[in-house]
């Protein structure tokens, strides 16, 4: 599809609900990669004993890339996505920093192929 195509109305809707579902899960599972990653440098490098419910945060990142996982598998037949993005932007969810970058990357990708504002 190109971008002079006019794209239906109700395509629109049905790729922005999935692309907002997409972000939110996005988010949530980066910021819960982000606490894990501190939490494992405060255990493990700087010898920090963490309390109980710090392992709490590897289950919470667990449940939430899960969800990730669905909002991909949401999104990306919608979008029509390759099987390379797919996978790429799955494997994004388990790594710091990476999935705050690829969610933007594919949100802008995906507003600008289906003019959504």
């Amino acid at each position: 599809m190109t971008s002079q195509q006019q794209v239906h109305p109700e395509r629109q809707k049905r790729v922005s609900t999935a692309l907002t579902f997409f972000t939110v899960a996005a988010t949530i599972t980066g910021i819960f990669l982000v606490i894990l990653v501190i939490r494992m440098i405060l255990e493990y490098i700087v010898g920090m004993e963490m309390p109980d419910w710090a392992t709490l945060v590897a289950q919470a990142h667990g449940l939430a890339y899960m969800v990730y996982l669905l909002s991909i598998l949401n999104l990306a037949p919608k979008a029509r996505w390759s099987v390379g993005k797919w996978f790429t932007t799955a494997l994004a969810g388990v790594i710091p920093f990476f999935s705050f970058w690829m969610e933007i990357k594919r949100r802008n990708e995906v507003k600008q192929m289906f003019q959504l504002s």
